[in-house]
């Protein structure tokens, strides 16, 4: 499964949205480090789509697709060089595929900042730094191991990683991460076992209070010039108003959302922008037995997305019997979709559309 990191400064308001996230109740105290072991708790994608199929097929169950968060400890000034915790929480970060960055955009004198002051701009490049920081400590340790191999150059393998590790160093050291450097999928496979934490995908999340839930406070209009440099994107969320929402039911809660004037909770555009974040697709399939709804990365192929759901049937393979999301609501069943001829027998290569809606035919 693949998952987010949420990280920040402390008291930021990770684990609040940790817990409105999964309402696993996660430990949230003013104090930097309440977070010591990293939290994960797995949360549903929103796809309304699945709600129209479970109308249409009225199946025994639905089963929406998930995606998993990690709440890691506020990071420091100088947890690179293990500040706080830094080197331990540093590891946790490693181990995740995209980092959802909390930065506070809010003034509260009863919420201790751990610089003194609200600066989204600092606030971010303090975490940006140590990331880079981390990176390049990996780099200058392993460069001197694989230099001399490389620059025999009887050795291709040590030579790639060799040249790819000097760019990302000329990068990092210039504060430019690893992943606005331009590397082909054979570079990229070449580090991959480093887990560079600048090469993740990152999108940034505005916490603001509730009267600024719209995001019109200049503490966001910061931040989201800082990330529109970085071609990255901002979330605005009211970390508090997530959690108070967490605790309601779904009328109470879309009444909630109503009186502030807001199409969709901040939880749900956040699920949503880590998913586009990693490249994420949903293909769907239905039966009287479940509607489920299942994830896949963009690229993948029919065959592909058959192994999504279990390695016999990708191995078995034989077709994909494929109808459209969009083509089954205008026409209002699948046999309407049959008739207009928009019902389609799909082979291995066929690459898959987000909306996809499959019966897959195997043998095995």
């Amino acid at each position: 499964m693949l998952t987010c990191g949420i990280v920040g400064l402390p008291n930021v308001g990770k684990s609040t949205l940790f817990n409105a996230l999964t309402k696993a109740g996660a430990l949230a105290a003013n104090y930097p480090f309440a977070t010591i072991e990293p939290n994960v708790g797995t949360v549903t994608v929103p796809d309304e789509r699945l709600d129209l199929l479970c109308e249409l097929y009225k199946p025994k169950r639905k089963v929406p697709t998930i995606f998993e968060f990690t709440d890691i400890a506020g990071l420091v000034k100088g947890a690179s060089k293990g500040e706080g915790l830094g080197n331990q929480f540093l590891s946790h970060i490693r181990e995740t595929d995209a980092i959802c960055q909390v930065v506070r955009c809010f003034d509260d004198p009863n919420i201790t900042h751990v610089d003194g002051t609200i600066n989204p701009v600092r606030d971010v490049e303090t975490i940006n730094v140590e990331l880079i920081f981390a990176d390049l400590e990996i780099i200058e340790k392993r460069i001197p191991k694989i230099e001399k191999k490389a620059r025999l150059k009887t050795d291709k393998e040590s030579q790639l990683e060799y040249d790819v590790l000097k760019r990302l160093q000329s990068a990092l050291l210039n504060d430019i991460p690893a992943r606005k450097v331009d590397l082909s999928k054979e570079e990229l496979k070449a580090i991959k076992h480093f887990s560079f934490l600048t090469l993740k995908p990152m999108l940034y999340v505005a916490n603001v209070s509730e009267d600024d839930v719209h995001g019109n406070c200049e503490y966001v209009k910061q931040l989201q010039d800082l990330a529109k440099k970085e071609k990255a994107e901002v979330i605005v969320i009211s970390v508090d108003l997530e959690q108070q929402m967490a605790e309601l039911d779904e009328a109470d809660r879309q009444e909630f959302l109503a009186d502030y004037q807001l199409e969709s909770s901040g939880i749900d555009n956040l699920i949503k922008g880590a998913y586009r974040l990693l490249g994420l697709k949903t293909f769907l399939t239905c039966g009287p037995d479940e509607c489920r709804a299942w994830t896949f990365r963009d690229g993948f192929t029919a065959k592909q997305c058959a192994g999504v759901i279990h390695t016999d049937f990708a191995r078995g393979f034989i077709k994909a019997e494929t109808m459209s999301f969009t083509d089954l609501k205008s026409l209002g069943s699948e046999k309407a979709v049959k008739e207009a001829g928009l019902y389609r027998l799909e082979g291995k290569d066929y690459l898959a559309q987000d909306g996809d809606i499959f019966t897959f035919r195997f043998n095995v």
